[in-house]
C-alpha cells in the first residue's frame, strides 16, 4: 500500500459480494438480482468492527434473514467494472448459508437453482449430456487451435483432466477451474461481453452473469463443496428436523453427485453427527421416516476433529 499516491488510493472501491446459499426441495439456491443476473452486492462501508460483521448486517438486511456460516472466499479485481467506472474496482466476495423460506414458509424473490448457471456441475444422475454434446466437442476445436503439436496436447489434458474425459475421474471440486477453462476457450458469454452477436451459436447453455459475479459464484461452490466434506456446515441448511433421506439430497445437491445410501447412512451413524427425535414423517407414497436433528455439540468436537462424508459415486 505504501507505493500508492493519494489519487491512486482515492480510485479504488470495494464492494462486498455474497454467494448466499440454500437448499430448497433438494435443490441448491442462491440469492439473485437483477432478474438473476447477479449476485447481491453493495459498498462496503466502515461502521462495523470488520467486514464479515459488515457482510452479516447488510444481507440480514436485504434479506430478513439470519445468516448461519459465513466464510470469505476471496477478493477479485473486477477488470470490465473498473473500465465502466474508470477506477479500480475489487470484490471481497463470501460465502454464507441461511435458508430461502421465511417464517410463514413463503420463497423470497430473487432464488435461482445454481445449476441454472453451470449445467455441466449436475452430475447426480450422471455425467450430463451439455458435456458429450457441446463441451468436449469445443474444447477439442480450442486444444487443436493451439500452435503446435506440444501446446496442443497440453491444452486437451488439461481439458480432460478438469471435465473427467478420457477415463480421467470428474472432481467435483474444480468448479471455477472449469469454468475459467470454458472462459478460456471463449465458449461463455463473459468472454466476449455484450453485442457480440456472432459468437452466439458457439456460446454453451448456461445463465451468463454480469461483472466477475459467475466466477465468484463458482468459487463459493468449490468452496462449499470442499467444506461439506469435513465440517458439518450442511446443518445451516436442514430444518430443524428432517429424514436421513433429506439430509442426503442435501449433500447430494451441493455435491453434484449421488451417494450410496448406506454408506451414507453408515457413516452418518458412525460418526454420531444426528440424533432421533422421536417422531416420524411420511415421505410420498413410501413408509413413515424417523426424523433426526443435528447434535449441536458435536460441532466443537468436529472441529478439532473434522468429519467425513461419504461422496463416493452411486453404483
Amino acid at each position: 500500500m505504501s507505493g500508492l499516491n493519494n489519487s491512486e488510493l482515492h480510485s479504488v472501491q470495494a464492494d462486498l459480494v455474497a454467494v448466499l446459499v440454500a437448499v430448497t426441495g433438494g435443490q441448491p439456491r442462491i440469492l439473485t438480482t437483477g432478474s438473476g443476473q447477479a449476485l447481491p452486492a453493495g459498498p462496503f462501508t466502515s461502521n462495523h468492527r470488520s467486514l464479515q460483521a459488515s457482510l452479516r448486517a447488510w444481507v440480514e438486511k436485504q434479506t430478513h434473514h439470519p445468516l448461519g456460516f459465513v466464510e470469505q472466499l476471496y477478493t477479485f479485481a473486477d477488470r470490465e467494472r473498473s473500465q465502466q467506472l474508470g477506477m479500480h474496482v475489487i470484490s471481497i466476495s463470501y460465502l454464507a448459508l441461511t435458508q430461502e423460506l421465511d417464517e410463514a414458509g413463503a420463497a423470497q424473490p430473487g432464488w435461482q437453482d445454481w445449476y441454472r448457471y453451470f449445467p455441466w456441475e449436475d452430475w447426480r444422475d450422471g455425467m450430463p449430456g451439455v458435456i458429450a454434446e457441446r463441451i468436449a466437442p469445443a474444447l477439442h476445436v480450442w486444444s487443436e487451435a493451439a500452435s503446435d503439436s506440444v501446446a496442443r496436447s497440453a491444452r486437451w489434458q488439461r481439458a480432460s483432466m478438469t471435465f473427467g474425459l478420457d477415463e480421467h475421474e470428474w472432481n467435483e471440486e474444480l468448479v471455477l477451474q472449469r469454468y475459467e477453462l470454458l472462459f478460456e476457450a471463449g465458449v461463455v458469454p463473459e468472454a466476449w461481453g455484450e453485442g457480440d452477436e456472432a459468437r452466439a451459436a458457439e456460446l454453451l447453455p448456461g445463465a451468463a452473469m454480469s461483472n466477475d459475479h459467475r466466477r465468484i459464484l463458482a468459487t463459493g461452490m468449490a468452496r462449499l463443496r470442499a467444506k461439506i466434506k469435513y465440517r458439518p456446515v450442511v446443518f445451516e441448511l436442514m430444518p430443524e428436523e428432517f429424514s436421513l433421506l433429506q439430509l442426503q439430497q442435501t449433500v447430494e445437491a451441493l455435491a453434484g453427485r449421488g451417494l450410496h445410501k448406506q454408506n451414507f447412512r453408515r457413516l452418518i451413524e458412525q460418526q454420531a453427527l444426528v440424533e432421533e427425535t422421536g417422531q416420524m414423517t411420511a415421505v410420498g407414497a413410501g413408509r413413515p421416516a424417523k426424523l433426526f436433528r443435528f447434535r449441536r455439540n458435536v460441532m466443537l468436537e468436529r472441529a478439532i476433529a473434522g468429519n467425513k462424508l461419504p461422496l463416493a459415486r452411486s453404483h
